[in-house]
């Protein structure tokens, strides 16, 4: 009689031992493990061949003509967005749904946060939004826009936007390490797009980023500037900082990066599996790329709609973790709400944010996971979504 009641109202848990939202497992921890001996008997630590193989492997994977490895994502957009001139307390737009080291990193580069929508399909920041802002702005410093969960942004319009107004446009890539749009590699747009490869990423470093750009002019800039700026003499020619990505960081990069792309495939498909099992339940949505581009589904995130769904995101988070299902809700809230920006009054500028911002739910996808852990995942939610009312007037 229990099978079908969630396990908030009586029901059997759906996973009684637990489902974490990631788990990260080395696909080849035997070879990590001799690819670390070889950089530990080296008694090389740091500025050796081991981050310039992962500079040069990563370069021809993304298919872009430099990649500087850094410490971490935050420290690559810093120092891009430095080394575009960004500073004086000049206004950067990006999305207001973003990661909140997006705005850290242009505070940090001495920048304002001027924050834009995002679009209503995929959350990826707003073009013409972004257009406007930065037509208002003033002297506008830079356009920064972030692949949310790996959906790559519109691209092609947020550059005619940049070009328009005469600013360099920089992308937050965190999480789109294997993204690609229309076919071509993220990496390879505006000036610079900065990945990360901290723990929850699709391509794991333990920490660390690396920055992709075409310009060889910024590549140098930046490797000087990961270095405390020192051009190799001690006499550092600006102030940059201490970014460098370790040997050893970059030997855990190295054995992340072979079979990146059957890695997101995976995801891709895990993803498909959970989208195919929730349809057709109302008020509920999945933020999936633009036809012919491909994500990273670094994270797997529900939309949802409580008035038709019968659930806010948080009722549902709740009702998951009954199930013994972990959920986050990235990004909620959003910078512009943050505590560390109510400074800049920007609170209220965007409506549609905040409800998407409201709207959204996490849950669990990592690339080991299989098929029927997904299903039995999405089964999860379909059974709560028909003991919706229930649920609610149970306080859930």
């Amino acid at each position: 009689m229990t099978a079908d009641l969630p396990a908030a109202l009586g029901g059997t848990p759906a996973f009684p031992e637990g489902l974490p939202l990631t788990v990260v497992r080395a696909p080849d921890r035997d070879g990590l493990l001799r690819r670390l001996g070889t950089v530990l008997d080296s008694g090389q630590l740091t500025n050796g061949p081991t981050v310039a193989e992962l500079e040069e492997s990563a370069a021809k994977l993304l298919e872009v003509d430099h990649v500087v490895a850094v410490s971490n994502c935050t420290a690559g957009l810093m120092l891009v967005l430095q080394a575009a001139g960004v500073g004086a307390g000049r206004p950067v737009v990006m999305p207001g749904f973003t990661f909140s080291a997006t705005a850290h990193a242009a505070h940090w580069a001495g920048g304002v946060p001027l924050f834009a929508e995002a679009l209503e399909e995929n959350i990826t920041l707003d073009p013409e939004d972004a257009a406007a802002r930065l037509a208002a702005a003033g002297s506008p410093a830079a356009l920064m826009a972030t692949h949310v969960y790996g959906t790559p942004c519109r691209v092609e319009r947020l550059q005619e936007v940049a070009d328009a107004a005469g600013v360099p446009l920089v992308y937050d890539a965190a999480h789109g390490l294997g993204s690609r749009r229309a076919g071509t590699p993220v990496g390879n747009f505006g000036l610079a797009e900065v990945f990360s490869m901290s723990p929850t990423k699709v391509a794991v470093a333990g920490e660390g980023g690396l920055v992709a750009t075409r310009d060889g002019a910024l590549a140098a800039t930046l490797r000087c500037a990961r270095d405390y700026g020192n051009p190799g003499d001690y006499d550092t020619l600006f102030p940059g900082l201490n970014a460098r990505m370790s040997e050893l960081h970059a030997a855990v990069a190295l054995s992340w990066l072979a079979g990146l792309e059957e890695r997101v495939a995976h995801r891709g498909a895990l993803a498909g599996e959970f989208i195919s099992t929730v349809a057709g339940l109302p008020g509920l949505r999945i933020a999936v790329p633009d036809e012919g581009d491909i994500s990273t589904f670094k994270d797997l995130t529900l939309i949802l709609d409580p008035d038709r769904f019968g659930l806010t995101a948080l009722e549902l988070s709740r009702a998951l973790k009954a199930e013994g299902v972990d959920t986050r809700r990235y990004f909620h809230p959003p910078v512009h709400r943050q505590r560390a920006y109510a400074h800049l009054g920007q609170a209220e500028a965007l409506p549609r944010t905040d409800r998407l911002a409201d709207s959204v739910l996490t849950v669990p996808l990592w690339t080991q996971m299989d098929a029927a852990t997904v299903r039995r995942t999405a089964d999860a939610v379909v059974r709560i979504h028909g003991r919706a009312e229930q649920l609610r007037s149970h306080g859930v």
